[in-house]
């Protein structure tokens, strides 16, 4: 007799915080039925000598929700040893969704997330009603990876108010029946339910997305019904009311099975650290996911985000409606060229906005962790240049390669250390499938296990993958995944630690319609399996769709 795959002689990390050990990884079916010295063959067989061997990366905070309909490999989080992939945070989901409502919910996501609004209306098959309905339409889908679901309050309170759900507080009984539908969608197989708090997340009309000023009541009762069917709650905050987002966020742990929120340490880390430890303290399950580097935009001449200020300016405009090669044309002219200097120098503020934008280098691996000495300004001043003549020589000199980036939060990179070493604060939130053409944090895994493990040292091996592993699985109640164990299903990642690293952003137009979109691949990573299927081997996806819907309350 033989298994199904035998990965040999590896160096296990496994998940739980336990120190490293060699041994074989054999897997029948979808489960894992021995790691230690395993004498049998495989009817498949990965050497991982001299190689790691974890579980499968679990990410907590993405929105494929749209784009898995076209692309049911869901890159880029593919490329980057996620096997489990959340969809439908910060509010704003496909379902429930009446015929009628398709085209509010598209355009809310086109200016929320930055998914183009034609893509979402024509690439998704839109043949459900219900929150289960739309699971059972991306089972059909068949994903390279497992897929689990939010259900969204933008959704359930247009489904149940109309147009009233956008600035109109909920009546007693609309508030009833919204949190029924919350829990009706949990028990359909939602892993909880997700809300937006912050009013710049917006409509195409500018009015702020439904659920943004929701009563807390309102909120309460949903995680009541939402806990009644083991789900949980994850919340974008708008902090500027720190002590009663706290407080909301304790209240929807205490009533539902967890709370889950976004950080940053622009918030304010120590605070939050003294606020989030009390509430684990009284056994409350609250964690929160943040951008494990600076999390911004991307720009560079191949993109139409071109140089860090709100340009009125005629010359770039000119530049921006050319395609790629002529826009190096133009730059390259003299006259075009010194009109866009002049242009921009009569900003006034453009210089100062450079403070946030930093070069991503030349090299193959994109270069996140700068000095803050370091940015777009400071080059310019030490070349006693404006950052606009910066900007021109480094993307002239690239031919046009050059990328920049724009640094929105975390920005301070020391700061961010001592947020995400807390007990709560955990890596992730890339935002995969949300502001394609603007960013690219898809990369995220690697860039722990490269940055904060390999080359800082601030995550030993085995708590870089505990962070991506155990501890987002427990978040979403996956008992079976994020250990590598006997019985626990077979999502493996085998990388090599000393060359696992992201790749330079890309931007590329494979959405419907021939949308843009950044992809940032990896290197360093061996095979990737998904319920036993490898579904990546030498940094290439197989196109093997192994992942399957993993719906609340069925294993």
């Amino acid at each position: 007799m033989t298994h199904d795959l035998v990965i040999r002689g590896g160096t296990i990390v496994d998940g739980t915080g336990a120190p490293p050990f060699e041994a074989d990884v054999a897997v029948d079916g979808d489960r894992i039925v021995q790691v230690g010295d395993v004498p049998k063959s495989g009817k498949e067989e990965i050497s991982a000598r001299g190689l790691a061997v974890s579980p499968g990366f679990i990410d907590l905070h993405t929105h494929l929700d749209a784009q898995i309909g076209w692309d049911p490999q869901v890159t880029s989080v593919s490329w980057h040893g996620v096997t489990t992939a959340l969809l439908g945070n910060c509010g704003v989901t496909f379902a429930p969704c009446k015929a009628t409502d398709r085209e509010f919910l598209a355009g809310m996501m086109e200016t929320v997330e930055d998914i183009p609004k034609n893509a979402i209306l024509h690439g998704l098959p839109w043949n459900w009603e219900s929150y289960g309905g739309y699971l059972d339409a991306l089972e059909e889908l068949g994903p390279s990876i497992n897929i689990a679901g939010l259900v969204g309050h933008c959704a359930i309170r247009f489904y149940v108010m109309g147009e009233r759900a956008v600035e109109e507080p909920a009546t007693e009984d609309e508030i009833r029946q919204i949190a029924e539908l919350a829990g009706q969608s949990v028990a359909e197989g939602a892993v909880g339910f997700s809300t937006n708090r912050l009013p710049q997340h917006v409509l195409p009309d500018g009015r702020s997305i439904p659920g943004t000023f929701a009563e807390r009541d309102e909120l309460r009762a949903v995680a009541r019904a939402v806990g009644a069917h083991g789900g949980l709650m994850q919340t974008v905050s708008d902090f500027r009311d720190f002590d009663a987002e706290l407080d909301l966020i304790a209240d929807e742990a205490r009533m539902a099975r967890g709370a889950l929120f976004s950080s940053a340490v622009e918030i304010g880390h120590e605070r939050l650290n003294e606020r989030v430890m009390q509430m684990r303290a009284e056994g409350l399950n609250v964690t929160s996911v943040t951008v494990p580097r600076s999390g911004g935009g991307v720009g560079g001449l191949s993109t139409d985000r071109f140089f860090p200020a709100r340009i009125p300016v005629q010359a770039w405009q000119a530049v921006r409606d050319l395609d790629p090669d002529a826009r190096l044309a133009a730059i390259r002219d003299p006259d075009t060229r010194q009109r866009i200097v002049d242009e921009v120098k009569g900003l006034g503020d453009a210089a100062e906005q450079a403070r946030r934008w930093f070069y991503l280098g030349d090299g193959a691996r994109p270069h996140y962790t700068r000095g803050l000495n370091e940015s777009l300004h400071h080059l310019a001043q030490a070349a006693g240049e404006h950052p606009v003549e910066t900007f021109l020589r480094i993307t002239d000199e690239t031919d046009g390669r050059a990328l920049f980036h724009m640094r929105g939060f975390n920005v301070d990179l020391e700061a961010l250390e001592q947020l995400i070493t807390t007990e709560w604060a955990m890596p992730g939130l890339g935002d995969a499938g949300a502001h394609v053409s603007q960013m690219i944090d898809s990369g995220w895994s690697t860039f722990i296990l490269s940055h904060w493990h390999r080359d800082t040292g601030v995550y030993s091996l085995q708590e870089a993958v505990r962070r991506m592993t155990s501890v987002p699985a427990g978040v979403l109640g996956l008992d079976d995944r994020g250990v590598l164990a006997v019985g626990k299903r077979a999502d493996i990642n085998v990388f090599d630690v000393d060359a696992v690293e992201e790749r330079m952003p890309t931007l590329v137009h494979d959405f419907p319609f021939g949308a843009p979109r950044f992809i940032q691949r990896a290197a360093g990573y061996h095979a990737t399996v998904c319920n036993g299927a490898v579904v990546l081997r030498d940094d290439e996806l197989t196109g093997a769709r192994a992942g399957r819907v993993l719906r609340n309350g069925i294993p």
